[in-house]
């Protein structure tokens, strides 16, 4: 594709809407590297949160030449008899992933909520460092693959869809410091984080097993749970210097 055809009128605006499609389809991988990004030390989180970004825009660039290849994936391999069902490559990545982060988000929440930490040292710091890139590493091919077939079904010109990607991952490693530092700074958005996970496992799950689930349901369901943990934050805020008030005058 020419200079002057990615320029051209249609191949901005697909540029555009695929950017922003890739922006909100990489939410999700950006509170999952949020969420094991906290369990290291502070000195490893920025290069643990870059790599993992950059892995999942090497992956995907790699998957949009490989179309073909990616195009196999959707043949069917095989029946599962108790089912009925037949289950597809991509239908089994979809399953696998969606089981992983079932069992991760699960275990997440169980370990916020009941594990004691107190215990905790910085020993195998870096074994810990490695086995949270590998677990990133198997959700960027599940995420990746989710986003280029959006983007090949959004775009005909692999490079428009290569600068889309670009583009958004630039965005998403901008912002992935910041939402890392808040999600980690507020318990209740760790836990809502991590039970948003837990439904984007069921959806992929769900998908493997050949049920569409619209993906403009599950974000707003999470915007608005966002939005109103947000209005909870700032009520607590508030709250807070009046209760400590309170308290003084009463030991006064």
């Amino acid at each position: 594709m020419s200079l002057d055809g990615l320029l051209s009128g249609d191949a901005l605006v697909s540029l555009v809407t695929l950017t922003a499609m890739e922006i909100v389809l990489g939410i999700d991988n950006v509170v999952f590297i949020a969420i094991l990004v906290g369990r290291l030390p502070a000195a490893q989180q920025g290069f643990a949160r870059q790599t993992g970004l950059i892995l999942a825009l090497v992956m995907r660039i790699g998957l949009l030449f490989a179309i073909s290849w990616m195009m196999g994936l959707t043949a069917p391999l095989f029946t599962v008899p108790v089912l009925g069902q037949v289950l597809s490559g991509r239908d089994l990545i979809l399953l696998g992933g969606g089981f992983f982060l079932i069992a991760k988000a699960t275990w997440e929440i169980y370990d916020k909520l009941e594990a004691d930490h107190a215990a905790e040292t910085a020993r195998g710091s870096r074994g810990k460092l490695l086995w949270v890139l590998a677990q990133i590493l198997v959700l960027d091919i599940v995420f990746s693959l989710d986003s280029v077939i959006t983007a090949v079904g959004m775009a005909n010109h692999i490079p428009v869809m290569v600068v889309a990607m670009v583009l958004a991952m630039v965005v998403m490693l901008v912002s992935a410091g910041p939402i890392g530092r808040f999600v980690e700074a507020h318990p209740s958005v760790k836990i809502l984080a991590l039970a948003f996970l837990l439904l984007i496992g069921v959806m992929l799950v769900a998908e493997g097993m050949g049920t569409h689930v619209s993906k403009g349901y599950i974000y707003v369901a999470m915007a608005f749970s966002l939005f109103v943990e947000l209005l909870n934050l700032r009520y607590r805020k508030k709250q807070r210097p009046v209760t400590l008030h309170r308290r003084f005058k009463k030991t006064g």
